[in-house]
């Protein structure tokens, strides 16, 4: 193992306990003084130490902390890199300042967002209503975004649900990949709920329950998956009514309409965890080499719903690849996004058009596989394919997403999409980006906008390949 220097991340942790460095070190079977040191990082871990924290404090601390410092050091970069100066802030600097204060950090990135939406709400004081050309209302966090960040925060990972959903398939015997009449049953017994097909083809509904008449309606076009994929969503609402509420009684989901959406993200989170439970999952996905299309054949489930699935598989003590998530349109817009790691998804301008989950849409329904390189020097594992959503008969408009999942390059070996890939040779990456307004990268002839806090260098007796040279 290679020495570990993480003093203040466990001195953070100790001190949310409320432990006293005497109290820890007593519990670790080691002196004070040389926890002091170890926390003051004049000492590096030895495995042995590592092992007796994470299992004391409950965490594994050094994954906690790569992935928490990767995170808090994309946030800073986009929040210094508006800040309006002519210096870029190295990103030595940041990391050195998520690593050591990381609260400080977390602190400037909050000031950073608070700011700008305080610019937004002043521009819109200072518009007459309905001047021509003037400043955008006021932009309030979109509850999706607030939802988004809910589950992020979590690292996308429900342990509850999860729980609660391997005791109801335990308990009542469901069969992965073929659940759908036990749950339709569960649903009759428990609550009393009458299944039946909607009255209209069901080219605008999955599902409608009508609590009036505890009547549950499904779309005739529906697949079995999607069906018990259903019926599990409607079971959340009802069986896990109690927690799902106090799981949405989170200060970050400040309205009515933010704690709706979050509760139907976890009822949907329920649903996935009641068709692919857990340790069953995880086993089948080790055992497959995270073939996602073997596992939907043996979950009876679609490549998305899969995909997403992996995305959650982070139980301390059986954990999977750490997978980021994204479901994007020809536009580039993200439409879903869930990151279990620390891969930063861009909150101004659009995303890396190098990225391979555009590359998805020229070969609809067919895998494609990318080692991307971003700008601190990480490398990853990207892979993508199309999917189609379509209702009705000819002529209905329809729905084509791609769908990506990436990894750390170093789990890369596990996945069965690495074969045939340079897995020594890190510099093979295609290099991209979070979005062309937070990549500092010095040159990119695909930039579509000139990175923040850095100046453009614009000379009307020189061109360059470069669209937005660096001065």
């Amino acid at each position: 193992m290679r020495k570990a220097f993480l003093g203040p991340r466990i001195q953070r942790l100790r001190e949310d306990l409320g432990l006293t460095q005497a109290e820890l070190a007593r519990r670790l079977g080691l002196s004070a003084s040389y926890l002091n040191q170890i926390e003051h990082d004049q000492r590096p871990l030895t495995a042995t130490v590592l092992a007796r924290i994470n299992t004391t404090l409950g965490v594994e601390v050094q994954l906690f902390t790569e992935e928490e410092q990767a995170r808090l050091v994309a946030d800073l970069r986009e929040a210094l890199g508006e800040n309006g100066g002519e210096e870029a802030i190295p990103l030595g600097d940041i990391k050195s300042l998520a690593t050591n204060m990381p609260r400080i950090g977390h602190a400037l990135v909050a000031l950073h967002r608070r700011s700008q939406a305080a610019k937004e709400r002043l521009a819109a004081l200072a518009t007459p209503p309905g001047a021509p050309g003037g400043a955008p209302p006021t932009r309030r966090p979109m509850p999706y975004e607030a939802v988004r960040d809910f589950f992020y925060h979590r690292h996308n990972h429900v342990a509850e649900l999860d729980e609660a959903a391997e005791r109801l398939v335990a308990r009542e015997g469901l069969a992965p990949g073929a659940m759908e009449a036990g749950l339709e049953r569960l649903l009759g017994e428990r609550h009393g709920v009458t299944v039946t097909w909607a009255e209209t083809d069901g080219a605008d509904l999955n599902r409608r329950y009508d609590a009036d008449h505890r009547v549950l309606r499904l779309s005739r076009v529906l697949s079995s998956g999607q069906r018990a994929f259903q019926l599990a969503t409607q079971l959340a609402f009802l069986d896990q009514a109690p927690l799902i509420a106090r799981l949405t009684d989170d200060p970050h989901l400040a309205d009515s309409d933010a704690r709706a959406l979050a509760r139907i993200g976890l009822a949907n989170y329920f649903a996935g965890a009641v068709l692919l439970p857990y340790i069953p999952f995880l086993a089948a996905a080790e055992a497959l080499a995270y073939d996602i299309d073997l596992l939907g054949l043996r979950f009876g489930v679609g490549f998305e719903t899969v995909c997403h699935r992996l995305s959650t598989l982070q139980r301390g003590g059986a954990r999977g690849v750490p997978f980021f998530f994204v479901r994007v349109d020809r536009a580039g817009n993200i439409s879903k996004r869930q990151s279990a790691t620390d891969f930063h998804f861009s909150r101004v301008g659009g995303t890396c058009p190098l990225w391979n989950v555009y590359e998805a849409f020229a070969h609809p329904g067919r895998i494609v596989t990318q080692m991307a390189a971003m700008p601190d020097g990480r490398t990853y594992l990207w892979i993508a394919r199309t999917v189609d959503h379509s209702r009705g008969g000819f002529g209905t408009p329809g729905k084509t997403f791609a769908i990506g999942l990436g990894c750390d390059l170093r789990h890369a070996g596990r996945l069965v999409y690495a074969r045939g890939l340079d897995l020594v040779h890190p510099e093979a990456a295609m290099p991209i980006g979070a979005g062309c307004k937070v990549c500092d990268r010095p040159s990119c002839p695909q930039r579509a906008f000139p990175p923040l806090g850095r100046a453009v260098r614009i000379d009307e007796h020189h061109s360059a390949f470069d669209p937005y040279p660096a001065r």
